[in-house]
């Protein structure tokens, strides 16, 4: 009678112990226990301006939808994203738009910008989410005077 409780016991706790493992391989191959996959994302931008919405490509490539509101029409002369660890200038890896965009009070733009980290441009096989700064570089319409807005972007590659 001993023999026969033993054996269901283990039996039963047997299976148990295969359906738990079954289902924390699963969690684990959906990425359930990687903290990346739960990292917020956000854009935050100097004041005049806003991120509406933002993404990332796994090849670098950001497109951000940013709206400006800084009292006066704004000509945008050039845009630059890189991560924290590589400072955004106006030199390379700088990207001017083929053109200066016109951007009324309160009008939005969505850019298409190249990320770069210390190494070069972000590519998914070094990272699966990117942090970084975004600059824009604009002139005024009315004061016709030079400034620029930064901003702080964290988002995964998809």
């Amino acid at each position: 009678m001993r023999l026969q409780t033993a054996i269901e016991f283990l039996t039963t706790y047997g299976w148990a112990f295969i359906v738990i493992t079954v289902v924390m391989l699963a969690l684990f191959e959906t990425g359930f226990f990687n903290p990346s996959t739960y990292s917020a994302q956000s854009c935050v931008m100097s004041s005049g301006f806003s991120c509406l919405s933002f993404f990332i490509y796994s090849n670098g490539l950001l497109y951000a939808n940013i709206q400006q509101a800084t009292g006066s029409p704004i000509n945008v002369t050039a845009v630059g994203c890189s991560s924290n660890t590589v400072s955004v200038n106006t030199q390379a890896p700088y990207n001017p738009p083929s053109n200066q965009i016109y951007l009324p009070i309160g009008a939005n733009y969505t850019f298409a910008i190249q990320c770069y980290t210390s190494t070069g441009p972000v590519s998914s096989n070094s990272l699966n989410t990117f942090s970084g700064t975004l600059k824009i570089n604009y002139t005024d319409d009315i004061t016709s005077l030079p400034s620029s807005a930064t901003g702080a972007i964290t988002t995964k590659l998809t």
